[in-house]
């Protein structure tokens, strides 16, 4: 029997993912420095309710509230020995709103970086990191995820790691990578790369693509550069992040995310959410766009660009060229 999400992917043309976790959990009052993972625990009601806003919001999967749930990151809290248990929380409430949602919805069990630097460029040996995602993947299972989803990961390696904790697990996984600077990953990783490693990978993930980064224009650039026969997931964030009154606050509003999930798709994408920044009111707004707008041929990266913004860099990484800022557009163009 095909898993959950190849079964929803070999049904549907695309899939609405969910949007941000960590906005909405500050919204609902997560306090700077603190672990979400803990929630899972204190708060049900709360991750519930997030989870359960994707849900209503016409998500067809949402990530579970484990993106810091590996023991390199909870030991920052003292808390590593309980990656696997909060994993499985995380996870178990979810399994929860799906179980009662009335319809086929993915719940896929959010892996994070370790935040450490793997070896020969740091400490984190290939054993390490393959323990730390196979003792959260683990707990992410027994909570009942149908598939695990690795992401904003920056070191191939690390992806290599994370898939060999996929495949002890014995379970589906997707994977995406964050390209932050004129087309990469903070380590160099380019949309080509990222291709050619999981198309040799023992165990292909179901999906691949790129979530957070930059903005959704460059995001879209990003997602045009994959190639191969793996359906590509597409996360972007929902604008440009701006600091006022004390607060991070993201300039895309929904109109310009459901302009984003139509190019998106437009562009090669087969799953479509949002990341940091994009609340369920983006979610409905860029569901009603999809369902109500034809599909399109590949967009120009100038109507990107007129769209949802200039990009960030000259290039998209696959050229050779380094980072240089485009100063032909403007970043964000202003709209509603």
């Amino acid at each position: 029997m095909p898993d959950a999400l190849t079964k929803l992917l070999r049904d549907r043309d695309w899939l609405l993912a969910d949007g941000a976790t960590g906005t909405i959990l500050f919204n609902m009052g997560l306090e700077a420095g603190d672990a979400p993972e803990f929630w899972n625990e204190t708060e049900v009601a709360k991750v519930r309710a997030l989870y359960q806003g994707s849900v209503d919001a016409g998500s067809d999967l949402f990530l579970t509230n484990t993106f810091g749930g590996n023991a390199a990151r909870l030991k920052l809290h003292g808390a590593e020995a309980r990656a696997g248990e909060l994993s499985r929380m995380g996870a178990e409430i979810a399994r929860e709103v799906v179980d009662k949602a009335g319809r086929p919805v993915v719940v896929a069990g959010s892996m994070g970086p370790t935040g450490e630097i793997m070896a020969p460029m740091g400490p984190l040996t290939h054993e390490a990191a393959v323990e730390i995602f196979h003792q959260q993947a683990e707990g992410l299972k027994a909570g009942g995820a149908d598939v695990l989803w690795v992401e904003t990961i920056s070191a191939p390696e690390e992806l290599k790691a994370a898939a060999e904790a996929a495949a002890l697990v014995d379970m589906p996984w997707c994977v995406t990578m964050s390209f932050d600077t004129a087309g990469r990953t903070m380590m160099g990783t380019t949309s080509g790369a990222m291709s050619r490693l999981v198309s040799k990978l023992p165990n292909a993930p179901v999906a691949y693509g790129a979530n957070c980064g930059v903005g959704a224009s460059d995001l879209i650039r990003t997602v045009m550069g994959f190639t191969g026969d793996i359906p590509v997931i597409a996360k972007g964030n929902a604008g440009i992040p701006k600091f006022h009154d004390g607060h991070i606050h993201y300039d895309g509003t929904p109109e310009l995310m459901a302009d984003y999930a139509v190019l998106a798709r437009d562009a090669g994408a087969t799953i479509i959410g949002g990341c940091c920044g994009t609340t369920p009111a983006h979610l409905k707004k860029m569901r009603a766009a999809l369902e109500s707008t034809p599909r399109g041929t590949a967009p120009a990266l100038d109507v990107v660009a007129e769209r949802l913004g200039g990009f960030s860099s000259d290039s998209d990484g696959t050229d050779g060229r380094g980072p240089t800022r485009d100063r032909s557009t403007s970043r964000r163009r202003a709209r509603g």
